[in-house]
């Protein structure tokens, strides 16, 4: 009988973690990381591309015979995106911002990584998946808690 109330792993259910009303939880404060990180990672490439300019990226862009006007988008995918996710600003629609920019550079530049590895044994577009899904993650969780959305814009929309 308690298997069938607990569940077959003996766990109560409907039991909350300890851990959960403190710091308005551990799925905010995870959300928060990830947010951190993720931005945090990207802006560097976007601060990169701020000081030595879009040289690069234009020339990449007209080799595979698109405008190269495209390449300002960089600072909306590298600089802006990052940011919001940061604060937590509109954190979704970000996200997706900043994972459609490195899906169009990694389709547009770095494409022939899916189908090799790289001179350490390791699949070369790991770090493009990483780029890709980790906003698509942030898009699919929100802000959380500690997010501008939270504080500013959610506060007559509890979730």
């Amino acid at each position: 009988m308690a298997d069938a109330v607990n569940g077959a792993s003996g766990a109560a259910v409907g039991r909350r973690d300890p851990l959960e009303g403190r710091l308005g939880g551990l799925a905010d404060v995870g959300k928060l990381v990830l947010r951190l990180t993720t931005g945090g990672l990207m802006l560097f490439h976007g601060v990169d591309k701020l000081i030595h300019g879009l040289g690069h990226i234009r020339s990449d862009l007209a080799a595979a015979g698109l405008p190269t006007v495209l390449a300002y988008g960089v600072y909306l995918g590298e600089i802006v995106a990052p940011i919001c996710i940061i604060l937590g600003l509109w954190t979704r629609l970000w996200a997706l911002v900043y994972a459609g920019s490195i899906a169009f550079a990694v389709a547009t530049v770095h494409g022939r990584d899916f189908a090799r590895l790289a001179p350490t044994g390791a699949w070369a577009a790991e770090l493009w998946v990483f780029y890709i899904v980790c906003p698509i993650v942030i898009a699919l969780l929100g802000g959380g808690r500690f997010s501008l959305d939270r504080r500013y814009f959610l506060r007559a929309y509890p979730p």
